[in-house]
Formats: C-alpha cells, structure tokens, sequence
C-alpha cells in the first residue's frame, strides 16, 4: 500500500518561531515518534516501492558538518516536521 503524500509544505527561518535555527514541516503521513531516532539511518524508508533510503542520513550529515542539529516532531497539520537547530549568526 503506497503512502499519501504531503500536500503543503512551510519552512521558517531564523528569528521567527524557531530560535537559532528554521524548520521544514509539511502535512503528510508524518514519522512515528517510535522510528524517528531510526529515520536518520542509512536504508530507513517509510514509502514502498524503489526507494534507497538514504535522504535524511544525508540530511543529518549535512546538519551535522555545519554544526548543527536536526530532529524530527510532528507538525501542526501531523505531518513532519524537521528542525534544524545549533546555528550561529554572525553580524
């Protein structure tokens, strides 16, 4: 059975309801509070089909090579939501 997808999608950036950091959030399935620590690892896949598995390992390192963290909640709409946090701005 395939999964629905998102059909919105929000992103906000620094200073505004996130501080330090922005979110990505959007109204699909969402990621169960049980898998979300697993969802960073290499081959973790929550749709069928021919899918590697491998964005949100790539999305973690990516985060974690500028220093910052990325943790999966669930959004308003009970999608996923993925904050990215830790960030420093320099002015």
């Amino acid at each position: 059975m395939e999964r629905p997808r998102a059909r919105r999608r929000r992103c906000h950036s620094p200073g505004r309801p996130l501080e330090r950091g922005f979110f990505i959030e959007d109204d699909g399935p969402g990621i169960p509070e049980s898998e979300r620590d697993s969802a960073f690892s290499p081959g973790y896949t929550t749709a069928s089909g021919d899918h590697a598995g491998f964005g949100l390992a790539i999305v973690r390192e990516i985060a974690r090579s500028h220093g910052w963290e990325v943790t999966i909640t669930e959004s308003e709409a009970g999608g996923a939501r993925f904050e990215f946090t830790g960030m420093t701005i320099e002015i």
